[in-house]
């Protein structure tokens, strides 16, 4: 197993890893865009909203109410604590009678029906200007002006004046309902009465006039239930006598004639008797099939099989329990003993003849607890049965002497339901002659409501805050969300904490007119050209004894990358005076020739198919890079490049050139490069970042393990700069600006040339 392998299987990741602010912060940088988009669009809706609102004028008026206790004085004398007193008296206050007192009181119906049925062209709400034009002109296209004209000309009937006139009251009822609002002062029996409505002199009228209705509601209330209490409980209680004086005469016969004075002690013995027999039968019923379903399950498994040791009745056994601990320790001395003996050497048969004589014993002990399990069945069987005979026999004589009594107390129950009901009548109707002038709630105006100066709300500044820390909010959320559904690899940390492999080095993403591939000829003290100096000194240092002679270079898709790192690296390993041979086995889409702007006409493909006989080298000037090209494209490049032809090829090479490097099609499209990853000392996989999503990067994983390919890395390649946290991977500036490559990284050239 390879050291990254036992590392991948055996070592989780750090879930004690702390936060790094940095890096939600790099996320609402990245997406700033998007925050600020979505800020903007919810600040200007809320505001939209704050200013399309009509204002709205509350008024708020205080009272006092508390419950009278002289009305308790002559019940008793203690003060009874009633936490939802003041919640109850805030229900009437909202309740539909006291709005339709405060309709009546003011004639809002009448007086003041312009103010709640006028027409709707209330310019300050732009949804409602907006949506009476779109009525409007609905209404010209269906021509309907004519006929809402010759309805209103139409005198209408009296009655329906009238019906319409109490309909608009609930109306108006309603809408005070809905405007009104109760609250209690804390800590004080203080409730605020306030009432909210688009005209302010309104607001303070039926604030006022809602504490005057609730208070003829209250004294209403009072005097409404008193009478008909009064005059229900006296017509109540003079049927409840006549019915008490029946019943008594009714039952004093009865008595008299089936003597039931004497037979009732009697009735007290048998019962105690019958529920004696009943709690033995229950017992005997329930022990009785509890053994039965044992039997059953005994019955369905075969008695030498291991699942009947499974139930609790031979699970629960001592003996087995020995016996068990027996035969373990028999065939573990049997199994030891087999490591020594043969099967026919004596101290093994003498060891097979005691576990089977223990086998025999489990055997017999299994046996004996079935039989002795069905015999106590029988015997419960028989018990419960002389039990239910001594059941009947009971019952029997009990009926006798009860039929008798049923009537008795039916006739009871009757003379005791009558006796309370009258007496209850007669205590409630003094009760309530005493107390029928007095009032049970105590009110007083603390505070009547005044004109209110200034809208209570739309509160614009609040509501331009709120939306404006809406928008924030939001922002930031979606720009999470967007970060959390993008599964592409952007940074190396995540790769190596995911992986587990090494990021031999991070490329950054060449922007503007340059092209990543003659980059580091035209800046070779670039930044970009110092990510491939690292990126090789990991490769020269990915092996303890030498570093890979033959290299494959892969990615998990087209377009991320490969070949563009294939050359790069060739030429930063060429300037360590090393000789490189650079093959395209790219042979479905070749295009290493023209970044090295030479022929494809003949190339590897002709030569591991035999159709050529000429040089397929091409040397690049300078002399330290040697390319083969792709060739002429061939109908089955898997077939050639798993061909012996091919390895002899890859071991010619390698003893000639320093280092070979292999470039091959995507992974997840066909199969060369896994085919090729077995031939090499190693494979690069090159990752894009951005693009590449870490389920083919999982996915093209195993298969390079599965076809056990060594993998030297990964090479994180056109990393953007907002995917890093600023300072977490350097400063800003680039290195070597300004500097002389020769004075600073020749002893590094050197050392690593001497490694290799």
């Amino acid at each position: 197993m390879r050291e990254d392998q036992f590392s991948e299987q055996f070592i989780q990741p750090d879930s004690g890893q702390r936060i790094d602010i940095r890096e939600y912060i790099n996320v609402v940088l990245k997406r700033i865009k998007i925050v600020i988009a979505v800020c903007i669009v919810v600040f200007l809706l809320s505001l939209l909203k704050t200013y399309s609102e009509v204002p709205i004028f509350t008024a708020t008026s205080q009272v006092l109410i508390e419950r009278n206790r002289a009305s308790r004085s002559l019940e008793n004398q203690f003060i009874y604590y009633e936490p939802n007193f003041l919640s109850t008296q805030s229900e009437i206050i909202k309740s539909a009678n006291v709005a339709r007192k405060v309709v009546d009181n003011l004639q809002l119906h009448t007086k003041y029906h312009q103010i709640y049925f006028k027409k709707n062209d209330d310019t300050n709400s732009f949804l409602r200007y907006l949506r009476n034009n779109v009525t409007n002109f609905v209404s010209r296209l269906l021509k309907k002006e004519d006929a809402k004209a010759k309805e209103v000309q139409k005198p209408e009937n009296p009655d329906k004046q009238v019906a319409k006139r109490k309909a608009e009251a609930e109306i108006i009822a309603s809408i005070i309902q809905g405007g009104l609002n109760i609250s209690q002062v804390r800590h004080t029996k203080i409730v605020n009465i306030t009432y909210s409505d688009k005209n302010p002199l309104m607001a303070k009228l039926i604030t006022n006039e809602v504490v005057k209705a609730y208070m003829d509601e209250v004294l209403e209330i009072k005097l409404a239930t008193s009478n008909y209490t009064l005059q229900w409980m006296s017509e109540k209680a003079e049927e409840e006598r006549t019915k008490l004086q029946n019943a008594e005469l009714i039952l004093q016969k009865y008595m008299r004639d089936n003597d039931l004075v004497t037979i009732e002690d009697r009735l007290a013995i048998y019962p105690q008797k019958l529920s004696a027999f009943s709690a033995e039968l229950l017992k005997a019923q329930t022990e009785r099939k509890e053994l039965e379903s044992l039997v059953k399950q005994i019955q369905s498994l075969n008695p030498d099989s291991r699942a009947i040791e499974s139930i609790s009745v031979f699970a629960d056994s001592v003996v087995l329990k020995e016996l068990r601990e027996q035969i373990y320790k028999s065939r573990q001395k049997i199994k030891e003993l087999s490591k020594k003996f043969g099967p026919k050497h004596p101290t093994m048969v003498k060891a097979r003849d005691e576990l089977n004589v223990l086998l025999n014993e489990k055997r017999f002990e299994i046996g004996r607890i079935i039989e002795s399990t069905k015999s106590a069945y029988e015997l419960k069987k028989s018990k419960e049965q002389d039990l239910r005979e001594l059941q009947t026999k009971a019952k029997s004589e009990l009926l006798d002497l009860n039929e008798k009594f049923i009537q008795f107390s039916i006739m009871k129950r009757e003379v005791d339901t009558n006796r309370v009901l009258y007496d209850a009548l007669t205590s409630s109707i003094n009760k309530e002659s005493v107390t029928e002038q007095t009032q049970s709630v105590n009110i007083w105006v603390i505070k009547e409501a005044v004109l209110p100066g200034a809208p209570a709300k739309p509160n614009k500044r609040k509501a331009a805050l709120l939306g404006l820390l809406m928008g924030l909010v939001s922002g930031v959320g979606l720009a999470f969300l967007v970060e959390y559904l993008d599964n592409t690899v952007k940074r190396e940390k995540d790769l190596e904490t995911r992986f587990r492999y090494t990021v031999l080095g991070t490329v950054d993403e060449v922007t503007g007119e340059d092209n990543i591939e003659t980059f580091m000829v035209h800046k070779p003290l670039s930044p970009i050209s110092e990510s491939y100096r690292l990126i090789r000194s990991g490769i020269l240092l990915s092996s303890a004894e030498h570093p890979p002679k033959t290299i494959l270079t892969t990615s998990m898709g087209p377009r991320e990358g490969k070949t563009s790192t294939t050359l790069n690296l060739a030429r930063i390993l060429a300037q360590n005076k090393m000789k490189i041979l650079v093959m395209d086995c790219d042979m479905r889409r070749p295009r290493l020739h023209t970044l090295f702007d030479m022929p494809n006409d003949v190339g590897l493909s002709n030569y591991l198919s035999g159709t050529t006989k000429e040089n397929i080298l091409h040397t690049i000037p300078g002399g330290d890079i040697t390319v083969i090209t792709a060739g002429t494209i061939p109908p089955n490049p898997a077939e050639l490049l798993t061909s012996n032809k091919m390895e002899l090829l890859l071991a010619k090479v390698s003893e000639v050139y320093d280092h070979v490097l292999l470039d091959s099609p995507p992974i997840h499209s066909v199969t060369d490069a896994l085919t090729l990853s077995a031939m090499v000392d190693g494979t690069i996989v090159v990752v894009r970042a951005g693009k590449t999503t870490y389920e083919m990067l999982e996915n093209g994983l195993k298969k390079l393990r599965d076809v056990k390919g060594n993998i030297l890395g990964f090479v994180l390649n056109a990393r953007r700069k907002s995917d890093t946290v600023r300072g977490y991977y350097g400063s800003g500036y680039g290195y070597g600006y300004g500097y002389s490559y020769s004075k600073y990284y020749a002893e590094d050239d050197k050392l690593e040339e001497e490694n290799s």
